[in-house]
């Protein structure tokens, strides 16, 4: 596996961030804006937060799948690259609104990314999910990038039919190039505070436990104690929010440096921590315990969901924050930020 060629940084074009008003869309805006690139955020509020938004960036209120709209960026900004973030995540509520995830996170990345093949735009990478693999062949682990497609829920299946659809729309033009980064459960938040999580329905394990550290809640619920894991509790392999940002902007560059070709790749550490040690390590940064009860498992979630990644040897990716007490750290740090200013 060789390095893909990268443009310079100096020579990213002006880019189009889709639910930049995110979590992880606006940590990526930022990567760019401390780049120097110009970044356009496009976000409809319905899960975003305008206070996410950076300084720096341009923001346009509208949905990623209304064309008209996007046309108009790319010809008004001198859009050149894409970074689709905007999406449903919730494998529970896509359980009980299928037909929500297939509308946003399949008809509208449809619609968005037939704007940018009509504005000229040459890069488009795309947030996946590593929900596209299931619980994995034999539930072997760490997942390697071809194992087989084989979602359990309509999240992952609404993510693997928009990476199957821009597959083929890459085939059928050659200037078109896009990746397709598979990742687990993120976490953390931007070292200098400036963004993190702020969920309106909060549904993250790590960001419901600085929940209750701040007294948000009163305790945590540990949804099933009997997975076949070390402790009984589901693994996954956490990254940390400004390293996978990184990630997406090399993948940006890897794109606009070789047009007509599609990247699929997982990114993540290569290892995974059960939802216990994740609670035992935020007591250990905040100093204080999380009460903690067992409740039922929740539908849709597998067991263990750890990345065999490519992204070093790929793109040249070195990680900033691969410690998991560092990535609770932040988060907490956030949290606390957050609740002082209200």
């Amino acid at each position: 596996m060789s390095l893909l060629p990268l443009i310079p940084e100096a020579e990213l074009p002006p880019v189009l961030v889709t639910g930049g008003a995110g979590y992880i869309g606006s940590h990526a805006a930022l990567a760019l804006l401390d780049m120097g690139v110009r970044v356009v955020v496009l976000d409809d509020l319905s899960l975003g937060s305008r206070a996410l938004v950076p300084a720096g960036a341009i923001f346009v209120e509208g949905r990623a799948g209304d064309q008209a709209l996007v046309a108009r960026l790319i010809a008004d900004h001198g859009i050149g690259a894409i970074l689709h973030f905007a999406a449903r995540i919730s494998v529970a509520q896509s359980i009980e609104q299928p037909a929500l995830y297939y509308a946003e996170n399949f008809a509208e990345t449809l619609a968005l990314a037939q704007a940018a093949l009509a504005g000229g735009v040459g890069a488009f990478v795309m947030s996946s999910t590593a929900a596209v693999y299931g619980n994995g062949p034999g539930n072997a682990q760490p997942l390697p990038v071809t194992a087989p497609v084989a979602p359990i829920n309509p999240y992952g299946w609404s993510k693997a039919f928009a990476e199957r659809m821009l597959a083929d729309l890459v085939a059928a033009n050659r200037g078109f190039s896009v990746a397709c980064p598979r990742y687990f459960n993120v976490a953390g938040a931007d070292p200098q505070l400036r963004s993190g999580q702020a969920s309106r329905h909060p549904h993250h394990l790590i960001e419901l436990a600085c929940h209750v550290l701040t007294g948000q809640r009163t305790r945590f619920t540990i949804f099933g104690d009997d997975y076949p894991t070390r402790d009984g509790t589901g693994v996954r392999d956490y990254i940390h929010v400004s390293d996978l940002a990184d990630a997406h902007v090399l993948l940006l560059r890897a794109c606009l440096a070789d047009p007509g070709q599609y990247h699929m790749l997982n990114l993540g550490y290569g290892r995974g921590a059960s939802v216990i040690e994740v609670l035992d390590a935020l007591e250990r940064v905040a100093g204080r315990a999380i009460p903690r009860t067992i409740g039922p498992r929740r539908a849709g979630d597998p067991a263990t969901l750890v990345a065999a990644s490519d992204a070093t040897a790929l793109l040249g990716w070195r990680p900033r924050f691969a410690d998991l007490d560092q990535i609770v750290g932040h988060a907490l740090a956030w949290e606390e930020k957050r609740c002082a200013a209200t």
